[in-house]
């Protein structure tokens, strides 16, 4: 890994290259995806069937595009029974902690004659887009479905892209562990595109969301407006501040289990310690010998990896605060003593016993996070992504009276003389 200091004069622009990476390849991707979403708009199912079959190399008809009863009783049969108590055990973790964050409906009469307030209530039907083909992501499956059932949501329609027709077994049980409504094979922007218009066999939703290629979040923000959607998810990051008070092995780790998502994922370390950064830097090829995805991991630490020394821990924290990563690591003999300096990150994981890795999987909150800066502005996937809210205003004869005069000159201030008509009427009744 490349190690840079805070004190090169070129540090800027090297942290750019690494934050910006995935900029000039979301550029090229536009005119596609926007040809993609207006031919499934057009003509429905048969474009959808046309993009799996040319891109997901499925054959599919409307009767096959969606998984059926008996395919989720063979994914049951083909997935070990550990497997599936695992899937209910994160499940059960998910759902506790997204329960915590329900929220009440409410009202207030707090002035006489006033009635104000605010009501709660689920969307009705969500989808969920959850990553596929060769690869099996039943956590992503977990993530989505589980808030929105705990939200309550009345319809959770998820969509994958299958390989050679099929869905990874153990993303079909997560799906039945989760509550999911329907699922359908189908994947990339053509599923965007089949969530946010409708077609004849896949139903039109209210929002979507879940983590995807740079097609799928492409898609997601062309279709924002038409649909609401959670985020618009980039490559995957991680950034670790450490101190030098743990092993280097556990830092390298890490580091590695970002970078083995894909070529374009960013692992940082942000250290304090020159020696330290050399023992992680020599962990790190070390590690990668023994890694199945090699190839992908040596990649991305290679051209979006870096070891950054800073002078002293603040600096780090402040430099953390500028990336806002996905993934923040406190990796520091006191975490709890610098957690209340950090501002921007979507996960924070604290001391040396907590890696990603078990919030990815069933720590409780969600993996689904804010990506490429966000942080900054944006949250996890939560109970609230899969909710609405009413305001509640009712106003008595006497209280309208109390306040009717101040309506009435407002309305006039801004030129809006129906508006302030509207209450003189009633206060001459």
């Amino acid at each position: 890994m490349r190690i840079l200091r805070t004190i090169d004069p070129d540090f800027p622009t090297n942290l750019e290259r690494i934050l910006k990476r995935a900029e000039s390849q979301s550029r090229s991707v536009d005119e596609t995806v926007k040809t993609i979403l207006r031919d499934v708009k057009d003509r429905g199912d048969k474009a959808v069937l046309e993009y799996v079959g040319k891109y997901e190399k499925s054959k599919l008809t409307p009767a096959t595009l969606s998984v059926g009863k008996r395919e989720i009783e063979e994914a049951f049969g083909s997935v070990s029974e550990s497997d599936v108590d695992l899937l209910k055990f994160a499940a059960s973790r998910i759902e506790r902690f997204h329960k915590k964050q329900l929220r009440n409906s409410w009202m207030t009469t707090g002035e006489s004659g006033v009635i104000l307030g605010q009501m709660i209530n689920p969307l009705e039907k969500v989808g969920i887009y959850v990553p596929g083909g060769r690869a099996s992501y039943p956590s992503s499956v977990l993530m989505s479905a589980v808030p929105a059932k705990v939200a309550g949501v009345h319809e959770v329609v998820m969509v994958t892209p299958a390989y050679h027709g099929n869905v990874s077994p153990h993303v079909l049980v997560a799906a039945s562990v989760a509550g999911v409504s329907s699922i359908f094979k189908v994947g990339g922007a053509q599923a965007i595109a089949a969530l946010a218009y409708g077609t004849e066999t896949i139903p039109r939703v209210d929002k979507i969301v879940g983590p995807g290629n740079i097609y799928v979040s492409c898609a997601k923000k062309l279709v924002f407006g038409e649909v609401n959607i959670d985020m618009i998810a980039g490559p995957s990051e991680v950034l670790i501040i450490a101190d030098g008070s743990g092993p280097a092995s556990y830092v390298a780790a890490d580091l590695l289990s970002q970078a083995e998502h894909d070529e374009m994922a960013a692992s940082l370390l942000v250290t304090d310690s020159a020696d330290f950064a050399e023992r992680v830097n020599s962990e790190v090829h070390e590690q990668l010998e023994g890694l199945e995805r090699k190839a992908i991991a040596e990649s991305s630490v290679e051209n979006n990896g870096a070891i950054i020394i800073t002078k002293d821990i603040a600096e780090s924290v402040a430099l953390a605060n500028k990336v806002a990563p996905e993934h923040l690591e406190l990796a520091v003999e006191k975490p709890f003593d610098i957690l209340g300096q950090v501002w921007n990150a979507g996960a924070i994981f604290l001391g040396h016993t907590s890696p990603e890795a078990v919030g990815d999987y069933l720590a409780g909150p969600n993996h689904i996070l804010p990506t490429g800066g966000t942080a900054r502005f944006s949250s996890p996937l939560s109970v609230d992504d899969f909710i609405k809210k009413s305001s509640i205003v009712s106003f008595s004869k006497e209280a309208l009276d109390r306040v009717g005069e101040d309506v009435i000159r407002f309305a006039k201030i801004e030129g809006l003389e129906a508006h302030a008509r509207s209450v003189e009427r009633r206060m001459k009744n």
